[in-house]
């Protein structure tokens, strides 16, 4: 029953793991003064006014998807060095565009985006999900001497919420505490030196989002007014509290403030997925990210600025198919297509996609025989056999940095068009066109009307938005010139 008490603020999370995680994203910083513009930045007309990121946790293999190379099936004493592909092509709605089996529905959306096939992530010496994972949120390696904020966190602190109702930066079905790496995780799923009010609102589940948004139905008015008060007292008591910088109080009170303003405002019913018509919920009803997207789609609607649904990152499960690859990137495939074509032709049948940006990314690709980059020696994960003998040698089953892919749809991107290219035979390597993760952050950030090069002032020196204020944006993904 304490803990079903605990759970009558903030989404279920109960009030013990509100306040770690709360407070450790807030120590990270708790020197810092308000976070100011280091410099006036320039000025950029915005293409889009919201994004949604639907984040393949744990690496989703580019030749089993977007990037298909030679299809050979399977069968015992197969040698493993002649798989590229465990699953044939299929044409798309774009003419000579081809991505994997398994993603009929996505294939037919295809004429309304963009696809990258040679995005290169961090080189970071050594493979880990979550290193490369904080690397591509925040566009910097880790460790780093400040707290970088999320890339949902800087959109949120520099645009401001759509609606002020709605939290402007919502994470959607990643749970934290997940064993070795939630530490990894919690590091970056944060808004560090730019203060709590900009970190994310979480929802592990989206079918406990409505949940999320109102006092429990047990818990009457005044017992929930008493509580609240109470809650901000341990919250005032807490190290970020007593120990904080004036403004890192300030945002966290501001944070709390705008949690209670939502529990209380109609914008709530966004958050509630048994309204939406039975007809519409069973198109998303592909489990957790099925229902994930189709609460991101409500939300863009409601006015939130930055939305992350992920397949979630468990070590060994999901996209991390360090074995039985096949079988898993097929699963995979089946709880996505359906719910990323859905909600890409639900934002244009509402006329919302030509201003929200969806980019569909994940942290490395995947590959049967190499291991990392090219040329390198790393540790292997797995023992992938010579000749295969069972299926579940049959996958691409290691970490690949040197090349995957990235889909953009809407947000003023071109439609029908593929950008890089990767070598026809192993290792696939970037033959074409390489696109690494600052540009892709400042061509993101660009579409927002957010200069590349907006640094914030943090223990004197700036922190820029993309690494060192050096990534461009890849004008060619735009479909018209830069204002």
């Amino acid at each position: 029953m304490k803990d079903n008490l605990e759970r009558d603020l903030f989404g279920g999370l109960s009030r013990r793991h509100f306040l770690r995680s709360s407070t450790a994203a807030t120590l990270a910083a708790l020197a810092s003064g308000a976070p100011k513009l280091f410099a006036e930045p320039r000025k950029i007309a915005p293409r889009a006014d919201s994004i949604i990121l639907l984040w393949m946790a744990g690496g989703m293999a580019q030749t089993e998807t977007f990037d298909p190379k030679r299809y050979t099936p399977f069968k015992p004493g197969l040698p493993s060095n002649e798989v590229l592909s465990t699953f044939p092509s299929i044409p798309t709605s774009v003419d000579g565009l081809q991505i994997s089996q398994g993603l009929e529905r996505v294939a037919k959306i295809m004429d309304r985006g963009t696809l990258i096939r040679s995005h290169r992530v961090g080189d970071l010496g050594f493979i880990l999900h979550s290193r490369h994972q904080y690397q591509w949120h925040t566009g910097y390696a880790p460790p780093q001497s400040v707290a970088a904020p999320h890339m949902g966190a800087i959109i949120a602190k520099t645009l401001g919420p759509r609606n002020p109702d709605i939290p402007a930066f919502i994470d959607i079905g990643q749970n934290l505490e997940i064993g070795g790496e939630s530490d990894g995780l919690k590091a970056f799923h944060t808004a560090g030196f730019l203060g709590t009010e900009f970190g994310p609102f979480f929802i592990s589940d989206p079918k406990d989002a409505a949940a999320s948004t109102r006092p429990n139905e047990y818990v009457g008015r005044s017992r929930f007014d008493s509580r609240w008060q109470r809650y901000n007292d341990l919250v005032a008591a807490s190290p970020a509290g007593k120990y904080g910088s004036d403004y890192q109080r300030e945002s966290l009170r501001r944070s709390l403030d705008n949690a209670h303003r939502l529990l209380s405002s109609p914008a709530a019913k966004a958050f509630d997925l048994s309204l939406e018509p039975e007809e519409s919920f069973k198109k998303y009803d592909t489990g957790r990210f099925g229902q994930g997207c189709l609460l991101a789609r409500r939300l863009v609607e409601n006015g939130a600025r930055f939305v992350e649904v992920t397949t979630e990152y468990i070590p060994f499960r999901y996209w991390d198919t360090h074995e039985n690859g096949h079988v898993r990137a097929a699963r995979m495939k089946a709880d996505v297509d359906g719910p990323v074509s859905q909600l890409i032709l639900d934002l244009e049948e509402r006329g919302l996609l030509d201003r929200t940006l969806v980019v569909m990314a994940s942290e490395f690709g995947r590959d049967m025989m190499v291991e990392g980059k090219p040329g390198q020696t790393v540790k292997e994960q797995v023992k992938q056999p010579a000749v295969m003998t069972e299926l579940k040698h049959y996958g691409m089953h290691r970490h690949f940095t040197e090349a995957c892919c990235v889909a953009l749809f809407g947000g003023g991107f071109r439609k029908g068009f593929v950008y890089g290219a990767t070598s026809p035979e192993r290792p696939c390597s970037i033959v074409e066109n390489p696109v690494t993760i600052e540009d892709l952050h400042a061509t993101i950030y660009t579409a927002l009307g957010i200069a590349p090069d907006l640094a914030y002032e943090v223990e004197r020196r700036p922190f820029y938005v993309t690494m060192n204020g050096k990534g461009k944006p890849v004008e060619a993904l735009y479909a018209h010139a830069t204002a």
